[in-house]
């Protein structure tokens, strides 16, 4: 999958076919979505090979679409060395309503944090397969943020960068999206919900 593959409708219906909310006011009412790619069958391949959208309309009610390579997997290094007794996390599809605020990440730079709980499997046996058992699902305040990955161009592996979080492969991207939330912000309010799909849900 490529991001051309994906349109502001295709990912519309597919949230309100799940029953969430898409928000429709003008004037960066945004809807962030992240696609996890299906195409990979659970495999982690610690590549940048999901998605995150942001769908919204501008202040004369016209629709912006936006949609970036990105991961909603943890990379490499976390699978194997969990820094949870029960293991790395991995976000549980889903809609979580106002989960995530404007804020530092790791203190260093503004990004989107947790600030609600979320869902994520547990995944402790130290494999390179996702394991998505529904009896490991935890649910809480897990630093699930959404941020960049190399500060200076963009990243081929996702290594370090995720030990759970959604994470945008390139930089200029990340600083598009950030300047969208932060317009949302000062009209809307600092607070973001954020809507987790699998590709199947859109390519069915």
């Amino acid at each position: 999958m490529k991001t051309d593959d994906f349109t502001r409708k295709k990912i519309e219906e597919a949230v309100i076919a799940k029953g969430y909310k898409w928000f429709t006011n003008n004037n960066y009412d945004v809807n962030i979505v992240g696609i996890r790619n299906d195409e990979t069958e659970n495999k982690l391949t610690n590549h940048f090979d999901d998605f995150l959208t942001v769908s919204y309309k501008n202040p004369v009610g016209e629709w912006r679409f936006h949609c970036w390579q990105a991961t909603t997997d943890p990379g490499t290094y976390w699978m194997e060395h969990p820094s949870n007794k029960d293991g790395c996390a991995m976000l549980v599809p889903g809609q979580y309503r106002g989960s995530h605020k404007i804020r530092l990440h790791a203190g260093k730079y503004p990004a989107l944090g947790q600030q609600r709980p979320v869902k994520v499997y547990r995944d402790g046996n130290l494999d390179d397969v996702y394991d998505t058992d529904e009896s490991t699902i935890k649910e809480g305040l897990y630093g699930i943020n959404i941020h960049r990955s190399n500060p200076h161009t963009e990243s081929y592996y996702i290594n370090k960068w995720s030990a759970g979080c959604q994470v945008f492969k390139r930089v200029a991207d990340f600083d598009v999206f950030m300047k969208i939330c932060n317009n949302a912000a000062e009209i809307w309010g600092n607070s973001f919900t954020y809507t987790l799909l699998n590709s199947n849900d859109i390519f069915k």
